[in-house]
């Protein structure tokens, strides 16, 4: 494989970033870590409070930025709660773009089991959001049958036309590259029009990736930090994305053009090494500040 610094840098271009209400408490100023209108989801974890995740978009709004809040279907109770959560996301904290997820709880909390759910309530059109994150699954999903995430798929597509709205996809963190760039070539084929943001883990230790990875259930990638981890010497070395990042844009680059042309257009970041580290290097790479090397990666240039 060979790609060049440039293709990297267009690939990397307009990157977003995600932050908890919890790790939000540990940045002084996002405002000295990202640039104007920098996109950050705020997350909804299961069993946390969505005044929290309202209280950092705000925060983000006020410093900037385009704060993309979570909306977990299986944690909310009913509709209601779901309207008063849009009309305080919209009013307080001036969300134009959220993105909703299923959420990680086997029983959920209330009245909706699934994204289409909400979508299909008309709430988020009436608070006058347009753009809608969905969730992506290059690896699978260990609590739903693929069949199921096909049919999401395809529905969710469905749903973007006859709403005129403006839907991505995007993705659980990865590690493969070819895995990636596979299944985007899989459900381009089978239908989907969506483009796609793909989950990129931020710099960080294996063992910290081994945790994570732990965490989503996800396969190949499972596997592959599980491979890291066997050299008890390696558990707390960096583990950056570079080879990912590299195989992606070679993807990208060198995808076929008009209707055939692949739908991966942007990277999500996931700063499990630590936010203000993982914003750096999305930056880095961003702007081409970064040396090739010789395994078909690249090193980031310190600043």
């Amino acid at each position: 494989m060979s790609v060049s610094v440039e293709a990297i840098a267009k690939a990397g271009a307009n990157w977003s970033i995600e932050v908890t209400p919890t790790g939000a408490t540990k940045i002084n100023s996002f405002a000295a870590l990202l640039a104007e209108n920098t996109s950050v989801n705020v997350t909804f974890l299961p069993g946390t409070d969505p005044n929290d995740t309202i209280a950092v978009a705000k925060r983000l709004s006020d410093e900037g930025m385009n704060a993309i809040p979570h909306i977990a279907a299986r944690s909310l109770s009913d509709k209601d709660q779901l309207d008063g959560l849009l009309k305080r996301m919209t009013s307080e904290a001036n969300v134009s773009e959220v993105l909703v997820i299923g959420g990680g709880v086997d029983k959920p909390v209330g009245a909706f089991d699934n994204t289409m759910q909400v979508l299909n309530t008309g709430l988020i059109q009436k608070y006058g959001i347009s753009r809608i994150g969905v969730s992506g699954h290059p690896e699978g999903s260990p609590d739903i049958h693929d069949d199921a995430l096909a049919q999401a798929i395809a529905d969710k597509n469905a749903f973007a036309v006859s709403e005129g709205l403006s839907l991505y996809m995007e993705t659980q963190f990865c590690f493969d590259a070819a895995a990636v760039l596979s299944w985007e070539r899989a459900i381009r084929e089978a239908g989907n029009a969506l483009p796609i943001r793909v989950g990129i883990p931020g710099p960080a230790t294996i063992k910290t990736l081994f945790r994570f990875a732990q965490i989503s259930g996800i396969g190949p990638s499972m596997r592959f930090i599980a491979k890291q981890a066997r050299n008890v010497a390696k558990l707390m070395t960096v583990q950056s994305p570079h080879l990912l990042l590299a195989g992606l844009a070679n993807g990208m680059s060198n995808a076929p053009t008009g209707e055939d042309k692949c739908l991966i257009q942007h990277f999500h970041y996931y700063p499990f090494g630590g936010f203000a580290k993982t914003a750096a290097y999305a930056d880095a790479v961003a702007k081409g500040h970064i040396n090739l090397t010789k395994d078909g990666g690249f090193d980031v240039q310190e600043s």
